[in-house]
């Protein structure tokens, strides 16, 4: 599968299926911290993903108002 990963922006392969949780397990990122899409799909962390994705993580970022 392809990762690309928003901050700072990185491509990178990884092979085999894995569940959302097992693929930021072994990158070292807190499911909290990001978004993961795949084409126009929020994914859960429980969601399966495959060799043949495409996935993106995107840092979540909120802010507050005055």
């Amino acid at each position: 599968m392809k990762v690309i990963l928003r901050h700072p922006k990185r491509e990178m392969e990884l092979a085999g299926r894995r569940r959302v949780k097992e693929l930021l397990n072994e990158l070292d990122i807190l499911p909290g911290t990001v978004l993961v899409i795949r084409g126009s799909e929020l994914l859960t962390i429980d969601a399966v993903v495959g060799e043949e994705d495409v996935i993106e993580l995107r840092p979540v970022i909120s802010g507050g108002g005055a």
